[in-house]
């Protein structure tokens, strides 16, 4: 997959807002939701990375209750 295709210069905020809404949507928080530093400050024709951050398990079950839900499960 290439990965670098439709991104060049691409401002990823308005994506993590669209993750962080329908995360919401299902009641859904992950705190530390936002642009990876590292991949953010590499010059580099990708992307920066999405970093989902670190959750407690109550939201992880969440997380994985909503996926199993969505694919039909």
């Amino acid at each position: 997959m290439d990965d670098t295709y439709g991104f060049a210069g691409h401002d990823i905020g308005p994506d993590i807002d669209e993750l962080r809404a329908a995360l919401a949507a299902h009641n859904i928080t992950l705190p530390s939701l936002g642009v990876d530093p590292l991949t953010f400050a590499a010059r580099s024709t990708r992307p920066p990375l999405v970093s989902l951050g670190n959750c407690n398990v109550a939201t992880a079950r969440r997380v994985a209750e909503v996926l199993r839900s969505a694919a039909g499960g």
